[in-house]
């Protein structure tokens, strides 16, 4: 007797600033938004492992394997932001960002976990976002590194808002061990395996 062996299929993509983190939607109110589906002809079965916003950018893994699925987002696997804030983020700040704050999430308050957190001395080198951010004459910006391994809705967001220093720019660039590297906005790559 033959046991059917699945090949599941995995990709890394560098999502767009302003796509949903999906396929297709039923939504009226979606049909005019960018899915994934433009970047690349997808495999049937295909599903992004976790998400990020509309308004968020970077390395986001999609696979058909829904155990590969499960594992990534569990709490064993880090995820690595670069957030760029508005403000000169400040010692004090960065180190209530590590310690846990309470942030709003399904209407009731939520205390983060604690997680590692730190100022970049240097701009990161990503790609120019698509969409100008706002320019120097509205003040100084920062950039600080959050690295998580949970994620609740726009929680990164809403950290950095929690102590004082809005978001104006998220990039995940890095889940467990693979980076974004030299990735490109809306490079799509087929890898064997994640791990």
């Amino acid at each position: 007797m033959t046991e059917n062996i699945i090949t599941h299929r995995h990709f890394i993509i560098y999502k767009p600033y302003g796509f949903l983190s999906q396929f297709a939607s039923n939504d009226s109110k979606q049909q005019s938004k960018k899915f994934l589906g433009l970047l690349h002809d997808f495999p049937e079965g295909i599903m992004p492992i976790g998400r990020l916003d509309e308004k968020s950018e970077g390395l986001l893994l999609l696979t058909t394997d829904g155990k590969m699925s499960d594992f990534v987002n569990s709490k064993k696997v880090d995820k690595e932001y670069y957030a760029q804030v508005n403000g000169d983020i400040t010692p004090e700040a960065v180190a209530q960002l590590t310690q846990g704050v309470e942030i709003g999430f399904n209407g009731k308050k939520y205390q983060t976990k604690p997680c590692t957190a730190f100022k970049l001395n240097a701009l990161p080198e990503l790609p120019t976002r698509s969409q100008k951010i706002r320019d120097a004459r509205h003040g100084p910006t920062s950039w600080v590194s959050i690295i998580l391994n949970e994620g609740k809705f726009r929680q990164v967001r809403k950290m950095t808002s929690a102590v004082g220093f809005p978001t104006l720019r998220l990039v995940r660039v890095r889940v467990g061990a693979i980076h974004l590297n030299t990735m490109q906005v809306g490079d799509v790559m087929e890898v064997d395996s994640f791990m």
